[in-house]
């Protein structure tokens, strides 16, 4: 009896401290696919949430209380709507590119904004990002010096292929893999016409293991959520490779905390982290840890998702608390946090489309039913067209499904029947999917315990 009244009352007191910002309002900065979830949650906590973005039709602005068409990077336009409507907190959504634009934003309303100008100055863009990283002895993928001017002697240098990147983009957009002189003078322009700030970097193009790291933040409390391998697809030539899905945990977790994690953590205590969630993408070859990109702020690949279905706690929520009241809640890190998944298997499975328009989908309506799949984030349906310009970017990405097992059998078998199973029909009845990953191979040399 004792303790069903003790779970009533904790039930009851959960359910007070989630309504306790019901009638807030809080304004989003963009509204793409993947933001969707995060407003989600917030309606689901009765808050009243606000969208902006500069497109019209935008995922996010449809599961919104109200949305607007005010562009993220707009500050002064921003400001103006966010008084306008007497907004309670600002938050950004699932884009780099808005990062800097909430930091001035929330600066200027006296707002609680996890970012300082310093953190922006060092994630938003991959040059200053890289020469940080190396003061820590994190290391980046080795590069060879070249600006726009190409001159001859530093072209002679370059060992292809290589990786063309704008310094300040996601996702891949701007970024070109380079196999001769002639591809490379295209990548460079390509990266300028896509950069802001009109600068580039030129990278030896990796071909070996690839890793996320995602790190939670709470009070200036850091714990490392979850490391896990990524997949990316080798079929569509001179552009980015775009991830296929992700296994948890990664065969590298502990090397990765043996060797880099105490560098990383220094990283962030110097350019004073102290909330937020944070990715490092990495590469792994011959022993050595190459980081190659960052994210402040929730991942499109969202691996919250996962962590929720088995942590318990949601960053998202964490994340409009504090938006909300400078505070990300009571959250317990040491306690609840664990990136071994307390002996779970988990991954997440992308489906990638080629160009043309959708038709038909197949398969995919088994997920609604599948107790092991915990989300499944929709950004394409029929009747939608995948453009060219979106080939190598995340944009081609139809759906994610995530998954979480009880054992590695049991997670191969799940996946291995959905990448059979699923499949994208255009208007001549051809399939548009690109292959997948190889799943028994991958689970077969991934983490042992």
């Amino acid at each position: 009896m004792r303790d069903l009244v003790v779970m009533m009352r904790e039930k009851l007191l959960g359910e007070v401290f989630m309504n306790d910002l019901a009638g807030k309002k809080l304004l989003v900065l963009g509204a793409n696919a993947e933001t969707v979830p995060l407003v989600d949650v917030a309606n689901s906590m009765g808050i009243k949430t606000l969208v902006t973005s500069n497109v019209q039709n935008d995922a996010a602005k449809k599961v919104a209380w109200k949305s607007y068409d005010v562009d993220g990077m707009d500050v002064a336009g921003v400001i103006a709507l966010a008084r306008n409507e007497k907004v309670d907190g600002i938050i950004v959504g699932v884009a780099d590119i808005l990062v800097p634009s909430y930091c001035k934003i929330c600066g200027a309303l006296d707002m609680p904004c996890y970012a300082t100008q310093e953190i922006v100055d060092v994630f938003s863009y991959k040059d200053v990002f890289k020469a940080t990283c190396e003061r820590f002895g994190i290391h980046g993928i080795p590069e060879y010096y070249l600006d726009e001017t190409m001159e001859s002697a530093d072209v002679a240098q370059i060992a292809y292929p290589v990786m063309i990147k704008p310094v300040d983009s996601c996702s891949g957009i701007g970024m070109t893999v380079c196999y001769n002189e002639k591809e490379l003078k295209y990548g460079i322009q390509k990266a300028l016409d896509a950069s802001r700030k009109k600068r580039f970097i030129v990278e030896r193009y990796m071909q070996c293991d690839d890793m996320g790291i995602y790190y939670t933040f709470k009070d200036g409390e850091c714990s490392a959520s979850c490391v896990y391998d990524r997949y990316t697809t080798d079929e569509q030539k001179g552009v980015s490779r775009v991830c296929l899905g992700g296994i948890y945990p990664s065969k590298h977790i502990d090397e990765y905390f043996k060797r880099m994690h105490e560098n990383a953590l220094r990283m962030f205590k110097s350019i004073g982290i102290k909330n937020g969630v944070l990715m490092l993408s990495a590469f792994y070859e011959n022993g050595e840890f190459y980081v190659y990109d960052t994210g402040f702020r929730l991942q499109g690949e969202a691996p919250h998702l996962l962590m929720q279905a088995i942590h318990g706690f949601d960053q998202r929520e964490m994340l409009i608390r504090f938006a909300l009241t400078g505070t990300e809640g009571n959250v317990n890190l040491q306690k609840e946090d664990d990136p071994y998944f307390r002996g779970k298997w988990a991954a997440t499975l992308w489906f990638l489309l080629k160009r043309g328009r959708i038709k038909k989908i197949i398969g995919l309506e088994t997920a609604k039913s599948d107790t092991c799949i915990i989300a499944n984030v929709q950004r394409l349906y029929e009747g939608d067209s995948i453009r060219d310009e979106w080939i190598g970017t995340e944009k081609q990405v139809l759906t994610r499904l995530y998954f979480v097992c009880n054992s590695k059998q049991e997670l191969e078998k799940k996946l291995n029947f959905y990448e059979n199973s699923v499949d994208v029909l255009d208007e001549n009845d051809d399939s548009m999917l690109l292959r997948g990953f190889d799943v028994s191979t991958a689970l077969r040399t991934s983490y042992h315990g």
